[in-house]
Parts: structure tokens; sequence; C-alpha cells
């Protein structure tokens, strides 16, 4: 079940060959190369070369590539020159801010899936058209740093209303529940697992990360607690023996909305 739903998204410098290596063989369901902010402009071009010759095979996991902005210098000969690579599993769409920007991506890049990042204002308003832009779009996720920047926004609760936004325009456009954005402190484990748990309350699914030791954390979290787990299973049971809506006997109601978020728990369970 990893694959349909990866709770960890690792970054990597597209410029350090041997820390994509080292991400590679970390254990994260998706190693996402990063050309954009962890590159500097002087070092772009081979950032590109090093991950286009990284793709020419497939590699033992799913590799996501997350490109320079459309409207940068090096964002439009990122795409044309990966899209193509065998080895590529999606291209993550920087500081995305309509639905005319990934239906363009589409074009140039047929038949790769792509994702879209909303890292300021005007991409979180347009939350829903951008998720529904194009059937290659696979997913949206929120870059927070730079949309704490756009907003002015001091504390991290300041973020809790675009991020309950974004949720809420994947499930709307049928895209799965969004990852949420690095959490910045690679030491502070504790803040992270808070920050988490957080996220998961507010229906995010797994998370990116900017260091190997992050990858646990995040996973502890996502996944289904024993309780979790064990509602889970009664309510399967209940589908199983009855039709329509009906009451378990702790008072609760089972329809199909519930099922299916029980499958999911159970799907998300296996992976412990």
């Amino acid at each position: 079940m990893t694959a349909q739903y990866p709770l960890t998204w690792l970054y990597a410098p597209g410029d350090r060959p041997q820390v994509v290596a080292k991400a590679l063989a970390s254990g994260a369901d998706v190693v996402v190369v990063d050309l954009e902010d962890a590159v500097p402009c002087d070092r772009k071009e081979y950032a590109r070369a090093a991950t286009t010759e990284l793709l020419a095979h497939p590699p033992p996991v799913p590799v996501h590539v997350r490109v320079n902005a459309l409207d940068s210098p090096w964002g439009e000969h990122d795409i044309a020159a990966l899209a193509p690579a065998a080895g590529l599993s999606g291209l993550r769409l920087a500081k995305i801010r309509s639905p005319a920007e990934v239906a363009r991506v589409a074009r140039r890049a047929a038949r790769t899936d792509l994702y879209a990042l909303l890292e300021t204002a005007l991409a979180v308003e347009q939350a829903y058209a951008i998720a529904g832009a194009h059937p290659h779009l696979r997913g949206i996720a929120l870059g927070e740093t730079d949309l704490r920047a756009d907003l002015g926004v001091r504390d991290d609760s300041g973020l809790d209303w675009s991020r309950s936004r974004v949720v809420v325009a994947a499930r709307a456009a049928g895209l799965p529940p969004p990852p949420q954005s690095v959490h910045p402190d690679t030491r502070d484990l504790d803040a992270l697992a808070a920050s988490c748990a957080h996220g998961r309350a507010l229906g995010f699914l797994g998370r990116s990360a900017i260091h190997p030791r992050q990858l646990p954390v995040i996973e502890r979290a996502y996944l289904p607690t024993e309780a979790e787990i064990e509602q889970a299973e009664t309510v399967l049971k209940a589908a199983t023996t009855g039709q329509g809506a009906q009451a378990l006997p702790d008072g609760r109601f089972v329809d199909a909305a519930v099922v299916t978020a029980a499958q999911r728990t159970l799907s998300l369970a296996r992976r412990r």
C-alpha cells in the first residue's frame, strides 16, 4: 500500500548526487530531487544534468523532481529535460499560481504525473481550480515557507485556514489527501511529532521531510493506532452484515463514507 498511500516524501538537493543516493536508501516512500530552492543559481544546470542522468533508468524507489518555477530562467528547461526520463515518477511544480500553468506543463510533459505546490495567497485562493486543472495532476500541497512570507504570518496557527482549504480542495477534486509541508527544524523531533498530529487532525496524509531522521517520526504519526485499527475492523465487519446506514453497539453510525475511511485505515495499518 506504500504506492497508494505514501507517508514520507524526502527532499534531496539535485546538485548533490551523494545526498540523493543516501535519500534513495533512507526508507522514504518517495524521494523528491529538488532543483529549486535547495540549489543555488550557479548550479542549476549541473543539478538538472545530474538528475537527468540519475533518472535514465528506474531507481529503487519512486522519484519526483521539484522543478524550478515556470517564470524562472530554468523551469521550462527542467521540464523539457526530465519529462522523458524513464525513471521519473512525477514532477512537482513549484509556485503554481493558476490552472493555466498546470495545463501548460501538462502539454509539455505528456503522460507525466504532476503535483502542484501552492505557495502564495493567490494560489490558495484558486486551490480547487488548480486541483482540477488537468487529469495528469495527481496531487496538490502547500509550500509553507513561501506562503508564510507572502501572508506575513508570524504564528504557525495563522496557516491553518490555508491548510484546511487545500485539504478540502484536494478532496473536492478527487485527489488524495495532501501531505504536510516540511518541518524546518530537523533536530526537534518532539515538535515535529506534535505538528504531524495537528496536521493529521486537519486531514493531511503524510509529510515532506528534509532529513532522514524525520522519517520515522512522520510515519509513526500517520500510521493508525491500535484503537483506530480495531474501530475500522468493527466498521467493516458491520458493513458485511447489513445494508445502508446502521448503528454500532457504541452508538456510531456506519454508512458508505465511514466504510471508505475504515478501508483506508486498514490499508495503512498493513505498513505496521
